[in-house]
């Protein structure tokens, strides 16, 4: 994933991108963001994409950057949201191997850190790092491997929405799906994305100068991964890993 798949993207975000604030029904994103903010503390939105935190952010804190790779992206939420005058808008990649940030006091990263090459995802941990200053706070959400995992196991046994029919297209395509999955790469929608293990993300951000406060489920329905999930299919459902980490270096 990279800038001219977010700028082409862009136009069609809201369709074709999973919306994690819409479906988090448990409300756990936004409670962890409340806890953290105040109106005297700049926050850094990274990835922000179209800026559906913007609203929540930008009147829980005293300042707003609002980051993302795509200039189109950007546009339209400085478009949607000019009635917050609190906001920056800010081109920036930060799976850049040198990055220009002005530190904030608190970071989200919302299903942001997808990528499948490994040293932009190196690139981007320290970017959190560097985008906060120490003592801040990060609310991280990302991709969860262990449920991608599940999920396939589940459509795989019960042949949900045709998980048999499916085919891999060439012996190269196999080759590169066995090899992608060893680093937590998985395909959605034909696209190579990195999913994450509990353990994998505490390591990763301890490495960065982080101490891991607390990492929970975020549970979707059923739906969001099935077209036609069977009746019986309750919990647990598929979830993606939020979480909550203090900068001490």
């Amino acid at each position: 994933m990279n800038r001219k798949y977010w700028e082409t993207m862009a136009p069609k975000y809201d369709d074709e991108i999973f919306d994690v604030l819409r479906n988090d029904s448990s409300g756990k994103i936004v409670t962890a963001i409340e806890k953290i903010s105040s109106k005297k503390k700049t926050v850094i939105d990274i990835g922000c994409a179209i800026g559906k935190w913007i609203p929540l952010l930008a009147t829980q804190f005293k300042e707003v950057q609002a980051a993302d790779i795509s200039a189109i992206n950007l546009q339209i939420a400085k478009e949607k949201y000019r009635h917050f005058k609190n906001v920056e808008y800010l081109r920036m990649d930060m799976s850049a191997a040198k990055l220009k940030v002005s530190p904030c006091d608190a970071a989200i990263c919302i299903n942001a850190i997808l990528t499948d090459s490994l040293k932009k995802r190196i690139n981007f941990f320290q970017s959190l790092s560097l985008s906060l200053k120490k003592g801040g706070h990060l609310v991280l959400v990302v991709p969860s491997l262990e449920s991608k995992l599940y999920t396939n196991i589940i459509a795989h046994r019960w042949n949900v929405d045709g998980d048999h029919k499916e085919k891999i297209a060439s012996s190269k395509k196999a080759f590169e799906l066995a090899k992608n999955i060893k680093q937590g790469v998985t395909d959605i929608d034909n696209v190579p994305t990195k999913h994450y293990l509990k353990e994998e993300l505490e390591l990763l951000l301890s490495l960065e100068g982080f101490k891991v406060q607390a990492i929970e489920k975020i549970n979707y329905t059923w739906k969001t991964e099935f077209n036609n999930p069977p009746k019986w299919l309750k919990s647990p459902y598929p979830w993606d890993w939020m979480c909550v980490a203090k900068k001490n270096k």
